[in-house]
């Protein structure tokens, strides 16, 4: 049962597998291997100074120069990924790196929720959907958990936005994440990358590179973070430190090429997550206003609920290709497990109202402590793909399935009675098959026109059952099983034009359509009935230019979108009932631009500047939903004949920036044998709503997180020392809120500064 799992205070452990990758690892950096830089899984063609160099991207299931790609996309790689991931964060952190991207978690570093032109979603149950589907090493990962493996030794990120219906299809109406791990290949060669800093941080990742022979590499990778707790609980409770975690993970790659015409490529990956849950903060919030209270202080809570958080994730995957004369034919396998528990003071506070001395900090009217656990998970997932080969129309097919089964376990805890025991249990459990078949292709109609277009059949069923096994205070002691299926088919895909203006610079259209299989929620714990989502279909429209200037010392992507959502999937969270109910909107809306940027504005001096406008708009007249139970200012008018209800219709989406912008700038200064650089990045994302209704409280303002990096390498770039600070103005925000008790937030990361020596064998 996931309530007998270990308690967790602010130092976790490390496992024992991870110590033995990383001594490996460490005694693999004293080796001389002759090699280039290690974690390049190909060696990339240098480009020449003050010239960029061509980014190769697979948004298309093949390897294209980015630039010959009609959708839009953004790739990260190389500095902007030592620099922002070297403070030890998880993904959040690619949070407005990016044209229209925004990433936020109710469970800390173990559940994100990715939202690409304001199309998300808020909702905390462990089997919620997204609209956004992420996809690591070609294995589509579609529980939220899965979705928080830590980002390390990578070739490279693709962000893929507006929908991907044709070739990705896996709940994908908003857009792709695209992880691609650094590869095994026939070298010797190995990297370390340590880290340290503040909170007594420290990350180590490294990698190495092994030919076993002529036909067998393996490639071993690894990642090891740990932070102690810099929250202090000020009440005495069974938690005296937060935010501290051990996150660990590693990657096992084997590669098999016995001939040009077949390789196979064998992929194991574990994680293993010990720490804080998310810190709730109770009562930080200035009522009627959306500022903090005064003499708020991010590193202090008041708690009488324990916090605690694990995931352990083991996965594998065996991606096989067939070179035959005109066509090859790849086969990716791939099983994931993870088990995860994840517990909180919901309240974000100590005591209640009607115990003697009250409550702190403020009024808090009841406690809330519970905890979400999975204690059973498998996926299994296999495609079949058969593409071209050679010059002419290019042609792609292929078959993919999805097998997934889940037992998810909801908990309610009394904070006030010793030990904090269980007073409230229910459980979930679904199953999930999908299949899909699908087609492209690409075809050049004159020397100047390419049109490429696609289409993809989904068929989806799912099985459900929920149970309540403990009843919480106030709610009845047994309501029976509660069941339902849903089963659903969809025809989606693409078309899209390319015209070529010269030989720098193409324009292109594309229109295209997703498709979201319908979702299931019964959290019976708190509420009685289940709710069921029906399928989400999006049209969308594009048209943009991609273009390389001044003899490829600049280069320019820049579109504009506008898309409908039809019976768009929302989830209505929390509120008054504290319980998530699922919904469908008549029509969602979306318009906007996006823009990527890199140049060189001298030899030395790299600018690259992204940003992006998405306006939002829920278009559903009679949708009303309850507002918070706690004491907000909603903002919205009152349902006509509903009391307690709000109308919704014409607000934002939630979590849904206006205004994201992205700015780096690299400046470097070659001396013989190497060079020092500094490196700036700036984040930005304008106010953002925290649900489905508006109130003043519960709108965070704009935020931008600014970090700066100072390095050295030397020896042709295989060593690299380097201090560096993120957020380093220290600005503070609320990014989500709980709102059914009291004015409860949670905040961005603080300050944080370090130093990290990176070495290439």
């Amino acid at each position: 049962m996931s309530s007998n799992k270990r308690a967790v205070q602010s130092t976790p452990r490390v496992s024992r597998l991870s110590f033995s990758i990383a001594a490996a690892l460490s005694a693999a950096t004293v080796l001389s291997f002759n090699i280039a830089h290690a974690q390049n899984a190909k060696p990339a063609e240098k480009a020449k100074a003050g010239e960029l160099e061509t980014i190769t991207v697979t948004a298309e299931r093949r390897a294209e120069n980015i630039q010959d790609v009609p959708s839009s996309i953004s790739a990260l790689k190389g500095d902007t990924l030592d620099a922002i991931n070297s403070g030890g964060q998880d993904i959040r952190m690619l949070a407005a790196r990016v044209p229209s991207l925004n990433i936020e978690s109710s469970f800390g570093r173990a559940f994100p929720r990715f939202y690409i032109r304001g199309l998300g979603n808020g909702d905390f149950d462990l089997n919620a959907s997204q609209p956004v589907s992420l996809v690591y090493d070609d294995v589509v990962q579609e529980n939220p958990i899965l979705k928080g493996f830590p980002i390390f030794d990578l070739e490279q990120i693709e962000v893929l936005r507006g929908p991907q219906g044709t070739l990705f299809g896996r709940n994908s109406p908003a857009g792709v994440i695209k992880f691609e791990s650094a590869k095994p290949r026939f070298a010797n060669e190995a990297y370390v990358n340590i880290s340290h800093g503040k909170y007594n941080t420290s990350n180590l990742e490294g990698a190495l590179n092994l030919p076993l022979n002529k036909e067998v590499a393996i490639r071993l990778s690894t990642q090891l973070q740990g932070r102690d707790g810099w929250v202090i609980n000020q009440r005495p409770g069974p938690t005296g430190r937060l935010e501290g975690y051990r996150d660990n993970a590693f990657r096992l790659q084997t590669l098999y090429k016995p001939s040009d015409s077949f390789s196979a490529l064998f992929n194991f990956h574990n994680r293993d997550l010990s720490g804080s849950a998310r810190v709730f903060r109770a009562n930080i919030i200035k009522p009627g206003t959306n500022d903090f209270v005064a003499n708020f202080d991010p590193s202090k809570v008041f708690y009488d609920g324990r916090n605690q958080q694990d995931v352990t994730n083991n996965g594998g995957s065996m991606r096989l290709k067939w070179e035959f004369a005109n066509t090859t034919l790849h086969s990716i396998t791939g099983l994931e497990k993870v088990t995860s528990f994840s517990r909180g003071d919901i309240d974000g506070g100590f005591s209640a109202v009607f115990m003697p001395g009250g409550s702190t900090p403020g009024v808090i009217p009841f406690t809330a402590e519970s905890a979400d656990g999975l204690p059973n998970h498998r996926q299994l997932t296999q495609e079949f793909r058969l593409e071209s080969k050679g010059k002419g129309m290019k042609w792609l097919v292929g078959l993919y399935y999805f097998d997934e089964e889940i037992d998810i376990d909801s908990i309610n805890y009394d904070s006030l009675a010793p030990g904090n025991p269980r007073n409230g249990f229910a459980k979930q459990n679904q199953k999930n098959k999908a299949y899909a078949v699908f087609g492209s292709v690409n075809t050049d109609l004159t020397s100047a026109f390419n049109l490429r277009a696609g289409v993809r059949y989904t068929n989806d069923k799912k099985d459900f059952y929920a149970d309540r096994l403990i009843a919480p205070p106030f709610s009845p002691t047994f309501i029976g099983r509660r069941t339902t299926n849903t089963s659903a088919s969809n025809v989606s895909g693409d078309v899209a034009g390319t015209l070529k203006l010269s030989a720098d610079t193409n324009v292109y259209a594309r229109v295209a359509t997703g498709f979201r299989a319908p979702s299931i929620q019964g959290r019976l714990l708190f509420g009685d009935q289940l709710s069921v989502a029906n399928s989400e279909k999006v049209t969308s429209v594009e048209a943009g230019i991609k273009t390389d200037l001044f003899n490829k010392r600049a280069r320019l992507a820049a579109n504009v979108f506008s898309y409908e959502v039809k019976d768009q999937q929302i989830t209505a969270v929390g509120g008054a009932t504290n319980f998530n109910r699922l919904l469908n909107a008549a029509k969602t809306s979306g318009s906007g631009a996006e823009l990527d940027l890199q140049a060189y504005l001298t030899d030395t001096l790299l600018l690259t500047v992204s940003g992006s406008l998405n306006d939002t708009k829920i278009k559903d007249g009679s949708l009303a939903i309850q507002a918070c139970g706690a004491p907000c200012t909603v903002l919205d008018p009152a349902a006509v004949g509903r009391p307690g209800t709000f109308s919704i219709n014409g607000n934002p989406l939630p979590q849904a920036p206006k205004y994201v912008a992205n700015v780096t700038l690299r400046y470097s200064i070659p001396v013989a044998g190497g060079e020092y650089f500094v490196y700036t990045d700036m984040a930005y994302r304008s106010k953002i709503n925290f649900f489905l209704y508006e109130s003043r409280e519960y709108t965070g303002k704009a935020l931008t997180e600014t970090g700066l990096r100072f390095g050295y390498k030397w020896a042709d770039g295989k060593y690299e020392a380097a201090i560096y600070g993120r957020n380093i103005t220290n600005q503070i925000r609320m990014v989500g809120g709980i709102d059914f008790n009291n004015l409860t937030g949670f905040i961005n990361e603080p300050r944080f500064w370090g130093a990290q020596f990176k070495a290439n064998f």
